[in-house]
């Protein structure tokens, strides 16, 4: 099993459009993936699952990657945690 802790921070949280992103990724690997906030556990490979979430902006998720090979796990979680560290692409740095 692989996890990691991440916290949501694009201003506008987990609606519709990066939810696809993350189950899209996430069916991208042959392991159970799933999303941890609080006591509630969902499959990412779920697009209801990840927008039941509700996970608004500052929101801890946790990421669970659970299958027979290790390196698998770990890209399926590297490969997620990209995807919240770029903020899903909809928010541009601005530079002055």
């Amino acid at each position: 099993m692989t996890e990691k802790t991440i916290t949501v921070s694009n201003r506008a949280g987990i609606h519709a459009r990066p939810s696809a992103l993350l189950v899209e990724t996430s069916k991208n690997y042959n392991c159970n993936i799933y999303f941890e906030r609080g006591n509630d556990r969902i499959n990412a490979k779920s697009i209801m699952g990840v927008l039941t979430l509700a996970a608004a902006y500052g929101t801890e998720i946790r990421i669970i990657a659970e299958g027979e090979d290790t390196n698998e796990e770990i890209e399926a979680v590297e490969a997620l945690i990209k995807l919240f560290a770029s903020k899903f692409e909809e928010e541009q740095d601005t530079v002055i």
